[in-house]
């Protein structure tokens, strides 16, 4: 099971492909806030749900000074058709090795439906300017995080 990070600790650094299969690191936000969230599957409803939130309040985000990167097992083809069937504008990344996903914490026993199962935890980071974990929230719920963060932010 992986270690869940906690506010202080340097963010975990990763270059993953995006929906289009180009390469993106978390050093490419250097000097920015960055709201890394983690979901299980693309094209499920909780998971289109948690996106399409992200993706409405992503100017908003943006102005304060925050990039969204949305990181899941799929790879870059299934991020493409979710992208572009639900026209999400926040940044996907395939992790389908799980290695981010493990290293962020978000990757291990979680219970579903009354049983303990490997998985997906869906969690959110919120790396600072320097890459340091600012925030890291872990078994959030796909309705109204969105909000939560942007409140919990005071933004």
């Amino acid at each position: 099971m992986s270690e869940r990070l906690q506010p202080g600790d340097t963010a975990p650094a990763f270059t993953l492909p995006d929906a289009d299969g180009r390469e993106v690191s978390l050093a490419d936000h250097a000097g920015r806030k960055v709201i890394v969230y983690f979901y299980p599957a693309a094209l499920t409803p909780g998971c289109t749900k948690q996106a399409c939130d992200f993706t409405d309040n992503l100017a908003f985000l943006s102005g304060h000074g925050y990039d969204v990167i949305g990181i899941s097992p799929d790879k870059p083809e299934k991020l493409a058709k979710f992208r572009d069937q639900e026209d999400l504008k926040v940044t996907l990344l395939a992790d389908p090795a799980k290695e981010t996903l493990e290293a962020y914490g978000a990757f291990g026993e979680k219970k579903l439906y009354g049983k303990t199962v490997l998985g997906v935890i869906r969690s959110t980071v919120i790396v600072d300017e320097q890459g340091k974990v600012e925030r890291a929230l872990y078994n959030v719920k796909a309705t109204g995080h969105v909000a939560k963060i942007i409140k919990d932010l005071g933004l």
